[in-house]
């Protein structure tokens, strides 16, 4: 029918006419109430937002001589943040002489990773980037 017509059902109805897809030939409209429409697509939209989870990225500082129970304290913490679905991000700051000596900071990193191997799984290996050892945990998919 000619947009003339449409445009008269739809006032008849107390509705409005709302171009479905412009660009076809001849373009597709529909009536409806086109408020009561914006109205539940924006319902929806919160509702989506409200079920979200944001994933936040924790970091936890380890030290290139790091005593046992520290090192169980920091690995702790990180098994509770994947375990919460967070991403982990650790880090090792080289100091003075300890840059000399970058594999040992490696070894920590390694033994951190395979200490929360359970609930975490690396998604960037660790990588020296100036002065710091950085590596990313992200939680695995069955936890």
């Amino acid at each position: 029918m000619s947009a003339a017509q449409a445009l008269e059902v739809a006032e008849k109805s107390n509705l409005d006419l709302v171009k479905i897809a412009p660009q076809a030939v001849p373009p597709v409209c529909k009536v409806m109430d086109y408020g009561k429409y914006r109205f539940e697509q924006a319902k929806k939209e919160k509702e989506a937002k409200k079920n979200q989870h944001v994933v936040e990225i924790k970091e936890i500082r380890l030290s290139f001589k790091i005593d046992v129970h520290d090192f169980e304290t920091k690995a702790n913490h990180a098994k509770r943040f994947l375990t919460a679905g967070n991403r982990v991000k650790c880090s090792i700051r080289l100091r003075g002489r300890e840059m000399g000596h970058p594999e040992i900071g490696y070894e920590v990193m390694t033994k951190f990773a395979e200490y929360c191997a359970d609930f975490g799984t690396v998604d960037k290996p660790a990588k020296l980037e100036g002065r710091t050892i950085l590596m990313f945990l992200v939680p695995k998919q069955g936890k």
